[in-house]
């Protein structure tokens, strides 16, 4: 059900970013996509990605693939605008715990709205 309720509200100066974080359903790990507001864009710069598991993987064409040095990897320069500025995800729910991230201040999706449909958007002021 779509209530329309603000769950998390961050200021996002151009230049500067945040990551949707949250544990692969499978293997456990954490896995980030990380976003930045250009010039009032929302667009998908870099992934986070601790192995090869299910879903996980590097499409040729769509960044670039690094070592992270601890066995997992970075997707650099996607440099991928988002679509209107928004999209939806549906939250899981219990370890799988979706958070955004930006700075020091992490809010869990999970917590307020497991398996509900959030959208999560760069809005323009």
């Amino acid at each position: 059900m779509d209530t329309g309720e603000t769950l998390a509200v961050f200021d996002v100066p151009g230049g500067s970013g945040w990551c949707v974080l949250w544990h692969h359903s499978v293997q456990g790990f954490e896995v980030s996509d990380c976003y930045e507001n250009r010039d009032g864009h929302m667009v998908l710069v870099r992934a986070h990605l601790p192995d090869f598991a299910a879903g996980l993987d590097h499409i040729p064409g769509r960044g670039l693939q690094v070592s992270d040095g601890q066995g997992g990897y970075w997707i650099e320069d996607i440099d991928e605008p988002v679509a209107g500025n928004a999209y939806i995800l549906r939250p899981g729910a219990g370890f799988v715990d979706h958070r955004i991230r930006m700075g020091g201040t992490e809010v869990s999706l999970s917590a307020v709205a497991a398996r509900a449909r959030v959208r999560i958007a760069l809005i323009r002021s």
